[in-house]
């Protein structure tokens, strides 16, 4: 029981599951290394965020997941009440599955912790160092995913992985939808133009409770003189204008995460930020937490 007591977001005893915030930032955090401008200038103090990941938690067996191990994968775990049940990262860029590292056995010698990937997720991490070494010393225990495949992690939990278009140089990219008892979730931080995408966003965001969807740029001005083609993700303002027909009730499913240290949204104060919440939106934010 005393584990269910750990200081942060899991802190208050839990009665049933639940999806909680471990983090909103892209991978390379906020503040980000080498950031002299305003975006970063005012978050080296303390006031920056996390690297975006979701933590899930079941009361019943103990344990709880994280979804992405990102860079600060030490600080997030650390928060979630229980034992690490396992890691599923979304892809293999830096901020989703980097934090692997810290369970080898400079760090936490960790022994058998499941690691769910994708058939080129799975051959990347089991074939090149230093993620092999995981594998080769059996700090992590590789299982396959397969697109469209639900998965079961406890009795209350299961998650499904959803292919979607990305800069796939190493990996698919995935979005999880999570099954708990009662209440369904979306965590799809990275994708290219929706558009890209032969399915329709609209029905994934009206089927679920909450759907945390990439916003890593606020618009097409937020990266001067940066060729914005070579990093496609869907601008908020785009994402808005699109899911604007939606009714109220759908809007407010919508929670951006994943937001570069450019991102003005992240100040709670800005006009992004009220233009978001004004168009029925939301923004997420690091222990935010939904009952499954």
């Amino acid at each position: 029981m005393m584990a269910w007591l750990a200081l942060g977001f899991g802190a208050a005893l839990a009665t049933e599951p639940y999806a909680v915030v471990l983090g909103t930032a892209q991978d390379a955090g906020h503040p980000q290394i080498g950031c002299t401008k305003h975006c970063c200038s005012g978050a080296w103090g303390g006031n920056g965020h996390r690297v975006s990941s979701i933590g899930l938690v079941d009361p019943d067996s103990g344990r709880h997941w994280v979804l992405d191990a990102t860079p600060d994968f030490p600080h997030q775990q650390h928060t979630l009440p229980g034992t690490l049940g396992g890691v599923l990262p979304t892809h293999a860029h830096m901020g989703h599955y980097t934090g692997l590292m810290h369970l080898g056995r400079e760090v936490m010698g960790a022994r058998g912790v499941p690691v769910w990937a994708m058939p080129r997720m799975h051959a990347f991490l089991s074939g090149n160092g230093p993620w092999d070494q995981l594998v080769q010393l059996g700090n992590i225990m590789l299982r396959e995913l397969a697109d469209g495949v639900s998965i079961a992690l406890s009795d209350t939990l299961r998650v499904t992985p959803i292919q979607v278009p990305h800069r796939d140089e190493y990996s698919e990219t995935v979005g999880f939808l999570v099954q708990g008892p009662s209440r369904k979730v979306l965590y799809l931080p990275d994708i290219d133009k929706w558009e890209r995408w032969e399915r329709p966003i609209e029905g994934l965001v009206r089927s679920v409770d909450r759907a945390w969807l990439d916003g890593t740029f606020y618009d097409s001005d937020e990266l001067p003189g940066r060729d914005m083609s070579q990093i496609p993700h869907p601008f908020i303002v785009e994402s808005m204008d699109r899911f604007a027909p939606l009714p109220p009730r759908d809007r407010a499913r919508v929670h951006f995460i994943h937001l570069n240290h450019t991102n003005p949204a992240f100040d709670p104060r800005s006009r992004a930020r009220s233009e978001i919440e004004s168009a029925g939106f939301h923004v997420a934010e690091a222990g935010d937490r939904i009952n499954l």
